[in-house]
C-alpha cells in the first residue's frame, strides 16, 4: 500500500487530477492502510525470525537433497512475479504476512537463499526445514534441517549480522523481534503415526519428547539472545485433506483421533511457555493458539469467504493422497475459494485470515 501512496503522489498524478480530488483519495488510501497491526505503547519489533517446518520454510529446503520442496510451480503462482522460491503456498507464507501486517518488511528471506544481501539481514529471516519437527527422527526420515541445526545457523547468522549492524544493534534486534517457532505436525501425523514411533512410545509419552525438545530450544536461542517467542500450536492435523483421505474413512471426515493427539500435544505446549517465561528473564515465551482458528476455518469456510476446506487447490483433486503438489498438478480455477493450497499447507488467502486473528489476539502478549 506505501508503494500506492508514492506512485499517487507522482507528479503525473498531479497533474491529472486537481489538489482536492487527491487530497479525498489520499485519505481514503491511507485509510485502508489501518490493516496494519499497531503495536502497543512504545514497542517496536524490528526483525521476524522463523525457525521450524514447512509452514515458515521460505526455501531453505532448495539446497537440500530432499523429496520435501516447493521451488517448482504452481506453487508460488500468485508470488510476486509467478516465482517459485521454495514457499509451500501459492503466494507468501505467515513470516512474509506477520512482517507485513506489523510494517517490517514485505518479505521474509530464507537464510540458506543464496541470494540473500547482508542489509536485508536486520529485517529478519527463516531457518525453517520443510519436514522438520521436535523429535530428531523426524527431519531425518526425509533428509531435511533438525531444529539442531537450525539452531547452528542460526548462530551463523548472528555473527553474520554483527559484520552488517554491530555488537550492540544486532543485541537489539535479537532482544526486540519475535522469533516464531512452527513445529509438531510432522512429528505426529508422520513419525507417530506413519513411521513407527507410535510402537515405541505411547501418545502421552510421545507429546512429553515432543515439548521438552520444544522446550531445550526455546531456552538455546533465548540464550542467544531471543527474547520474543512465538510457539504455534499443532492444528487439527485429523482436519487437512491428505489426513482426511488417510484416516478420514470412505467420507474423508476429520480423523479425531489425530485431532486429539494434537490437542493434547498443545496443552503441555500451553503450559510449558507459561513456565518458561516465568523461568527465563525479561522473556515472553508465547502459546499461540492456531488449533481453534483453523478448525473453525474449516467447518465454517463460507463465514470467511471461501467455498472449498476439505481438499487442496493444486495436487490429486478429489483424491488427495500426495501430500504436495508435483510439477504436473493441476490448480483449482480460483484458489481465493480454497482453505487450503495443496493437501497439507493452506493458500495465502487462507493465511491471511489466520494471521489477522493471531495478531489481533497475541500481539500485546509481547510488550
Amino acid at each position: 500500500m506505501q508503494l500506492i501512496l508514492m506512485k499517487l503522489l507522482s507528479s503525473h498524478f498531479m497533474a491529472t487530477y486537481n489538489s482536492k480530488v487527491f487530497f479525498y483519495v489520499f485519505v481514503l488510501l491511507w485509510a485502508s492502510c489501518e490493516g496494519v497491526i499497531k503495536l502497543p505503547g512504545n514497542m517496536t519489533v524490528p526483525a521476524i525470525f522463523a525457525f521450524g517446518d514447512s509452514i515458515v520454510d521460505q526455501g531453505n529446503n532448495n539446497a537440500m537433497k530432499t523429496l520435501i520442496k516447493g521451488n517448482f510451480m504452481p506453487y508460488g503462482k500468485d508470488f510476486e512475479g509467478g516465482v517459485s522460491t521454495g514457499r509451500f503456498c501459492n503466494g507468501k507464507t505467515p513470516p512474509d504476512l506477520i512482517a507485513e501486517e506489523l510494517g517490517i518488511t514485505e518479505l521474509i528471506p530464507a537464510y540458506l537463499d543464496p541470494n540473500l544481501k547482508p542489509a536485508v539481514l536486520k529485517k529478519g529471516v527463516s531457518f525453517a526445514s520443510g519436514g522438520c519437527g521436535y523429535d530428531p527422527r523426524t527431519a531425518k526420515l526425509v533428509s531435511v534441517i533438525s531444529l539442531s541445526d537450525q539452531l547452528e545457523l542460526f548462530k551463523e547468522y548472528i555473527g553474520k549480522l554483527k559484520g552488517v549492524v554491530g555488537e550492540e544493534e544486532t543485541h537489539n534486534i535479537l532482544t526486540n523481534s519475535i522469533h516464531l517457532l512452527v513445529a509438531g505436525s510432522d512429528d505426529l501425523a508422520n513419525t507417530y503415526f506413519t513411521f513407527g514411533a507410535g510402537q515405541l512410545y505411547d501418545l502421552s509419552s510421545y507429546s512429553d519428547l515432543m515439548v521438552s525438545s520444544a522446550s531445550t530450544f526455546i531456552q538455546e536461542i533465548y540464550k542467544l539472545g531471543a527474547r520474543r517467542i512465538a510457539v504455534f500450536g499443532i492444528p487439527p492435523i485429523g482436519c487437512l485433506p491428505s489426513q482426511r483421505t488417510l484416516a478420514g474413512g470412505g467420507a474423508r471426515m476429520c480423523s479425531q483421533k489425530y485431532n486429539q493427539a494434537a490437542q493434547l500435544v498443545n496443552s503441555k505446549f500451553s503450559s510449558q511457555c507459561d513456565s518458561l517465561t516465568k523461568k527465563l528473564p525479561q522473556s515472553r515465551v508465547v502459546y499461540i493458539d492456531i488449533y481453534n482458528p483453523l478448525l473453525d476455518l474449516i467447518q465454517r469456510p463460507q463465514n470467511y469467504g471461501f467455498e472449498v476446506a476439505d481438499r487442496g487447490c493444486c495436487g490429486t483433486g478429489n483424491i488427495e493422497v500426495v501430500i504436495l503438489c508435483n510439477k504436473y498438478s493441476g490448480t483449482c480455477r480460483d484458489d481465493k475459494k480454497y482453505v487450503f493450497w495443496d493437501s497439507y499447507h493452506p493458500t495465502e488467502t487462507g493465511y491471511r485470515v489466520l494471521i489477522d486473528q493471531v495478531l489481533k489476539k497475541y500481539v500485546n502478549n509481547f510488550s
